[in-house]
């Protein structure tokens, strides 16, 4: 009879310990692909993923440029650019409508001539159609495989976080995308500000940084 107690009571002591017999430990759930990306810790960023503090228009009055600021705002007068889930994003849900093609890129309030790197992450929709102007040339951001012109790159991710780096030393930049080479001697006027463009279909940036060198 003892013996009989004793047994009940070790078989209950066990399943409450271990209510699912045989059940795994629960494994912690790996990083997404969106949060694998290294980032920088020497440098400045550009976009703080709240608002548009730092960018804006460039209005052409009596033949000069006026900036017109979005600080503290989140998104541009005429929603081409707004700030989504901690991105810039470019045409929101594919905001196609250009009734003043001078507002079609938006710039940065900081001018650049000092050498520097800048980093930036991009996510193109399917043929998207976008941009990254240094000093004023652009250079081609989209949906690379489909919209090119980088069409034989081995590492663009298509609609996913892809990042591009610009190196820009004595007014040349060396461009790369994840890696591999975009341009290797992009010519720039001596200084100029950053902008992103909006032509077509939606792209979204993040983690936009630089580091100026001395």
């Amino acid at each position: 009879m003892f013996l009989f107690f004793l047994i009940t009571f070790v078989g209950i002591s066990t399943a409450t310990a271990n209510p699912v017999s045989g059940a795994k430990p629960t494994e912690p759930k790996p990083l997404t692909k969106e949060n694998l990306l290294d980032q920088p810790t020497d440098f400045d960023s550009l976009f703080n993923g709240k608002d548009l503090t730092g960018w804006g228009y460039r209005n052409k009055e009596q033949g000069e440029f006026v900036f017109d600021s979005f600080k503290g705002r989140n998104q541009s007068n005429d929603g081409r650019f707004k700030v989504i889930d901690g991105s810039l994003t470019v045409n929101p849900n594919n905001y196609v409508e250009l009734n003043d093609p001078s507002y079609i890129t938006l710039w940065t309030e900081e001018e650049y001539p000092n050498d520097f790197i800048l980093t930036i992450e991009f996510r193109a929709s399917k043929n998207a159609d976008s941009g990254i102007f240094i000093r004023g040339i652009q250079l081609q951001c989209r949906d690379y495989l489909v919209a090119g012109p980088y069409k034989d790159l081995k590492n663009y991710k298509a609609q996913e976080w892809n990042r591009i780096e610009i190196v820009v030393k004595g007014n040349v930049a060396l461009c790369t995308c994840n890696g591999e080479l975009l341009e290797d001697a992009l010519k720039l006027p001596a200084t100029g500000s950053l902008g992103l463009e909006a032509d077509r279909g939606q792209v979204e940036y993040r983690n936009i940084r630089i580091k100026e060198l001395q």
